[in-house]
């Protein structure tokens, strides 16, 4: 393509977008469209665009292109920060999300989704916040009395929100040993019951740790 001169403060219609998009897609014949390529060979940038339709999937999905790249959910998204929040020890910022021994999902899918790798990490701290569902009203039989009784308030699994907080409250290591994944990437971070769920334990803040995966295993069921 021939460059041109944009001026600096100059703000493009979102027809202009629309139909510089389709330009690269049918100039270079490609049957997907990254924000690399864009950046290569588009008149504007991919930030400018992701600006305008509040995301890169957006813009591509207002035009007719086909997504670029694969469609992860939200919850996989969040899982993925998840994972990178723990192997790093604190909040990981949009570089480490490109760190494929971080992180599994590259930044891009954050941008194309959110807009922005802070608007991610924002919607991914509300989760978070979000209050705690688990509790349950599961009951069982006293085979002595034949009467029916409570027998957990809440679930044994610890949803992805619960994980996470005890995971912060521990600093990122094992409650037992003191190790960390950001100290020694071999590391395996699990959330353990104090008293086990099997002995009348319940999934709530206050009766979980951190441990390792050695110290978990070595733990097993006891008190």
């Amino acid at each position: 393509m021939k460059f041109e001169y944009i001026p600096r403060n100059y703000s493009p219609t979102d027809e202009e977008i629309i139909e510089d998009l389709q330009r690269v897609v049918v100039d270079f014949s490609l049957s997907k469209l990254t924000m690399h390529e864009y950046d290569k060979h588009g008149r504007f940038n991919s930030s400018t665009v992701r600006k305008r339709f509040g995301s890169w999937n957006n813009a591509l999905l207002k035009v007719g292109i086909k997504l670029a790249q694969q469609f992860w959910s939200e919850e996989q998204l969040f899982e993925n920060i998840e994972n990178a929040w723990i192997k790093k020890g604190t909040q990981p910022s949009r570089r480490d999300m490109d760190n494929k021994e971080l992180s599994s999902i590259s930044s891009g899918a954050y941008l194309r989704k959110f807009g922005q790798w802070s608007k991610a990490l924002k919607e991914f701290i509300s989760y978070i916040n979000q209050d705690d569902t688990s509790l349950t009203n599961e009951i069982s039989m006293d085979t002595d009395s034949n009467a029916i009784t409570p027998s957990h308030r809440t679930k044994r699994d610890i949803n992805l929100r619960l994980r996470f907080k005890v995971f912060q409250h521990d600093n990122f290591k094992c409650c037992s040993c003191g190790a960390s994944p950001a100290l020694d990437p071999s590391i395996t971070l699990h959330v353990d019951h104090i008293i086990p769920w099997a002995k009348g334990g319940e999934t709530v803040m206050e009766n979980l740790q951190t441990l390792c995966s050695k110290c978990n295993l070595g733990k097993s069921d006891l008190l």
